[in-house]
């Protein structure tokens, strides 16, 4: 594993960013439309402009599995790993390709599903033994209820598990609900990863989610991460401001070093 000396006040990996270009290609329906460019070059200098080290580029929904630009990019610097969005029946073939380049995982979408995908049929079992014999993770993007049906699925099928921004907590019920102790069940048990990360999307008991997540839990399988570039909300965050929440967020000064870079090093770098 690579080691870096950081501070117990600033991140060293942010694991979860976007890049993307205007041109790309997006789905019917996307859930967002940037009508900019973000692309490799602009996030390494704002990493720089704040003085992290590593990053983990996110595949996002609005461009499905069109993940061309994620690998090239990937190709570009040794200080990036990456997730993309893959169907299924994507052959171990294409996998070790995506792998020689970086990647680590697949993102599970299924914020804006009807229903949930049947991660126990054939076709998933298959997929899912496929990344867990790569040792990749599955990349979790659920609100808070699919997360008691979606985690265990995962589980079965022995594959690591990353759970986006506090697992997207009910903003009335918080702490108080099935799928917040689904996914505090899920990390004790050893085989789930939970991202403090785009509280400015999630109301205003982020900070509370965090703080009880991290006393349920401990924080060695916690990760840090500013969402960048903000999609949908550039005007109202800025990636101080994600580095400061965190830092507001948690007292114990160990803790933050290890959430904002120790733990993310070891899974996604080592």
């Amino acid at each position: 594993m690579m080691s870096l000396q950081h501070g117990a006040d600033r991140p060293l990996v942010d694991t979860h960013v976007h890049i993307f270009k205007r041109d790309m290609p997006l789905v019917p329906e996307p859930r967002h439309r940037p009508q900019y460019d973000f692309t490799v070059e602009q996030l390494l200098a704002v990493l720089d402009a704040h003085g992290v080290s590593h990053a983990v580029v996110a595949a996002a929904s609005p461009w499905g599995d069109y993940n061309d630009y994620t690998l090239a990019s990937l190709r570009k610097s040794r200080r990036l790993r990456g997730t993309i969005i893959a169907q299924p029946s994507i052959e171990r073939a294409i996998l070790n390709q995506m792998d020689e380049a970086g990647i680590v995982g697949v993102r599970l979408s299924v914020i804006s599903m009807k229903s949930l995908p049947d991660l126990d049929s054939w076709e998933y079992r298959k997929f899912l033994h496929r990344l867990a014999d790569l040792g990749w993770h599955v990349h979790v993007h659920a609100d808070i209820h699919q997360l008691p049906a979606v985690l265990p699925a995962l589980e079965r099928a022995g594959v690591k598990t990353v759970i986006d921004h506090i697992g997207r907590p009910d903003p009335v019920a918080g702490t108080d609900s099935d799928g917040f102790r689904a996914m505090v069940s899920a990390v004790q048990r050893g085989r789930a990863w939970v991202k403090l990360s785009a509280a400015y999307r999630l109301g205003g008991n982020a900070r509370d989610c965090a703080r009880a997540l991290l006393r349920a839990v401990g924080c060695d399988r916690l990760f840090w991460a500013s969402d960048c570039p903000f999609v949908g909300a550039e005007a109202r965050m800025t990636y101080q401001e994600s580095i400061d929440w965190l830092n507001e967020t948690i007292d114990d000064a160990d803790a933050r070093r290890r959430i904002f870079g120790e733990n993310a090093l070891r899974f996604y770098f080592s």
